[in-house]
């Protein structure tokens, strides 16, 4: 016994198979805590050193809760005049004379208007004034007689009927001018820090004639200051421009119902107010009604939609056959008089919807400040947000380390389920703004970074497998087949489809000049960076066809403005051929045509051999399009379906062609810009003698269309020359064989 005992170990402790096993449990928490906490690490430091980038998502988040939890309308006396397209269709373009908005105001003032503000300004004098035509008569030698008593300056008249109203005149304050402003017409009595000390002053503004303003017995600037997505979700109340200050048209409106002089502004160092060390705003009022603020004197917009706002159309106003029944809607009210016309382009963003009038927004505060309801985001919700990160990531890096993958994606969704609740509640019950967005960033971002080491540890052969897939097909699709094995099969689903096509012009008479390795060398120098600016437009790249290309957007996920992203990436592929002739001294160039359509798109092909594609009569008008722009000397040629998913870009219809293959015409465009382009004064006055030709063209005025086309073809761009040349011979031609009457003015292509 004693000599068995004596081969006996005294104190075994644990085997050395355990100790290797439990080493690699630590060495396994270690990374994954290494991992996650360098994410956690980067989450709280751009949540304290955020440069706006959380403040996007977090926009949206409240943009949601707004449209899940609208403001219920007050019901405050307002009513809106609105300059529609019906009242510009029935008075005449804008602006309209001064004497028809003088109208507006005298029977705005018959039916009991408490106050009119305009969303509108007048800067310029009225061209339409008699005084100006008998000055320009008599400048010629005229003698003219004018009966006393006869108005002959219309900017008078309307200051005349200013003069007898309480009107608020219209200003949009900026730093893109700065001319002299007109005083203020309110006085501001101010409690702590002066708010010209620390609002930012603005250089100058666009306001009415001084004669305008005059008569004014009030002022307001009503414009919005931009933001980085260009919604509206606040406005100033109060800005500082050349030493003074001025209300925002909403509340000065809203000072003017209710006969105060003044407002008040209250500030940091004010008595009961803490001192911040940063001079700000905190409180606003206006006779009897105040609201909280930021720092800068924004006010944040809680949208109730106004879904019983009333709305007259100025064309009903100025009827007096339905003006007499308008007497409740106007008697003791509020009146904003603003425009919904595309034309005069005063649609804004707001989290309800993409295109609203502006006046609607300051609608919007007046009401809301009359209600008393109002959202803040108070000084503690970003230490709260940022405690709230560090919280949920260590909780998170806990159950990665010490659970598994399925306890740690539970325990991160409840997490973020709690984030979430929690802001919601805020927001439903106590009108706080709390972002869930960086607490639930936090825990997620963790989760990220620990979940794949965790997955290495466990299940290296499966990640192998996923990566080697990953080698073989695109990112999307191979989301698409695991989530969806199915869908690896012939055929497709009809989706909407917008479909480009590209050709190298004279693309075979160059290829004959060249050596083979030289032609694809210089064709490849094309289609590298063209393909890279349409995937970044977000394009799926369909085929390579030699020289040519065919993409198309919308599939296999959907794009979001399709239409407009595929008109910037036309755009984009054409500065590429441009960038590229620079260089190489090559005179390359491209014909692009865009058409939309339903497609049917998906796995196409035979049971050998399939690839991903889209096929429909669509498709087909595509590439009719691209091969008209040979005829047309253009460049990027869209059709109808295309321009109107991106009509803030510079197109000029092009013709009313018949295409091979259809019966039915169809309008075709030029491409010509982007947005910025389309804003220019240059293809503005392009855009009307085109537009006017076209309807001489079409209507066979013969002279005046010849009289426009000569304009044309001297003052239009280098790149439109030989596409005006084209209408010079159709002219020509339709002059010795006029066609038969009634023309319909289509052009039916002969060639593909």
């Amino acid at each position: 016994m004693d000599s068995l005992l004596r081969t006996l170990p005294s104190n075994p402790g644990p085997k050395p198979q355990g100790r290797r096993r439990q080493r690699d449990r630590w060495r396994k928490r270690v990374v994954i805590w290494a991992a996650s906490g360098a994410a956690l690490v980067c989450v709280v430091l751009l949540g304290i050193y955020d440069d706006g980038l959380l403040d996007r998502f977090r926009n949206l988040v409240f943009d949601g809760y707004q449209r899940l939890l609208p403001r219920q309308e007050a019901g405050a006396p307002l009513v809106i005049v609105d300059i529609d397209e019906a009242s510009i269709a029935k008075l005449g373009q804008w602006p309209w004379p001064r004497t028809t908005i003088a109208k507006m105001v005298d029977r705005l003032a018959e039916l009991g208007a408490a106050t009119i503000a305009f969303d509108i300004a007048f800067p310029e004098a009225d061209r339409t004034s008699p005084l100006l035509t008998v000055a320009s008569l008599e400048a010629q030698g005229a003698k003219i007689e004018v009966p006393p008593g006869l108005a002959l300056d219309n900017d008078v008249a309307l200051a005349d009927a200013f003069s007898r109203t309480p009107v608020v005149a219209g200003m949009a304050i900026s730093n893109e001018t700065s001319g002299t402003l007109p005083a203020p017409k309110a006085g501001f009595a101010f409690g702590g820090d002066d708010p010209k000390g620390y609002l930012q002053a603005y250089r100058g503004a666009v306001s009415d004639l001084p004669v305008l303003i005059r008569a004014a017995q009030g002022l307001g600037f009503f414009s919005f200051p931009p933001s980085v997505d260009g919604v509206i979700r606040s406005l100033p109340l109060v800005a500082s421009a050349q030493g003074n200050l001025y209300p925002a048209l909403s509340v000065e409106a809203l000072r003017l119902a209710q006969g105060a002089s003044s407002f008040s502004v209250r500030s940091t160092g004010a008595s009961g107010e803490a001192d911040t060390g940063l001079p700000a705003m905190t409180a606003f009022k206006v006779g009897d009604f105040s609201t909280p603020t930021g720092p800068n004197g924004d006010f944040t917009i809680y949208y109730s939609g106004l879904p019983n706002m009333p709305t007259v159309s100025a064309s009903d106003l100025l009827d007096p056959a339905r003006s007499a029944t308008l007497t409740d809607a106007v008697k003791g009210r509020i009146v904003l008089v603003g425009t919904s016309a595309l034309g005069l382009r005063d649609l804004v963003s707001t989290p309800f919807n993409h295109a609203v009038p502006g006046v609607r927004v300051h609608a919007e505060v007046i009401d809301q400040m009359m209600g008393q309801s109002f959202l803040s985001r108070p000084d503690w919700a970003r230490g709260a947000e940022i405690l709230g990160a560090i919280v949920f990531g260590l909780v998170v890096m806990a159950l990665e380390g010490w659970t598994g993958a399925v306890a740690s994606s539970l325990g991160t969704a409840i997490l973020v389920t709690i984030a979430v609740f929690v802001s919601w509640w805020a927001f439903k019950d106590q009108r706080l703004l709390i972002d869930p967005i960086l607490p639930s960033a936090a825990a997620a971002v963790v989760f990220a970074f620990a979940t794949p080491v965790l997955l290495l540890w466990t299940d290296r052969e499966k990640r192998f497998i996923r990566a080697a897939f990953g080698r073989y097909l695109s990112p999307e699709l191979v989301g698409r087949l695991a989530d969806n094995p199915q869908d690896l099969k012939l055929g497709g689903e009809l989706r909407e489809l917008t479909v480009l096509f590209s050709d190298i012009r004279g693309f075979t008479s160059l290829s004959e000049n060249l050596a083979p390795t030289e032609l694809t060398a210089l064709l490849n120098n094309f289609l590298t960076p063209a393909t890279d600016v349409l995937l970044g437009s977000e394009a799926t790249i369909d085929k390579y066809i030699g020289d040519a290309i065919m993409a198309f957007w919308n599939a296999p996920v959907p794009i979001e403005d399709h239409r407009r992203k595929a008109c910037l990436g036309a755009l984009r592929v054409v500065e590429v051929l441009a960038d590229l002739n620079r260089r190489n001294g090559s005179g390359m160039k491209v014909g692009i045509g865009l058409n939309t359509g339903d497609c049917c798109v998906g796995n196409l092909g035979s049971a050998q051999r399939f690839s991903y594609s889209a096929i429909g009569d669509a498709v087909n008008v595509a590439s009719r399009v691209e091969g008209l722009t040979k005829q047309y000397k253009l460049t990027i040629l869209v059709t109808e379906a295309t321009r109107l998913g991106a009509e803030d870009l510079a197109f000029l219809e092009a013709d009313l062609v018949r295409v091979v293959g259809r019966a039915e015409p169809m309008p075709i465009h030029a491409l010509l810009g982007d947005n910025a382009h389309a804003k220019s004064a240059s293809f503005a006055e392009l855009a009307r003698l085109h537009t006017e030709f076209l309807r001489r063209y079409r209507a066979v005025e013969y002279e005046a269309a010849e009289q426009l086309l000569a304009e044309l073809v001297t003052t239009a761009p280098a790149e439109l020359r030989d596409f005006y040349d084209i209408y010079v011979e159709r002219l020509a031609v339709m002059r010795a064989s006029p066609p038969q009457l009634p023309w319909d003015g289509v052009f039916t292509a002969r060639q593909k």
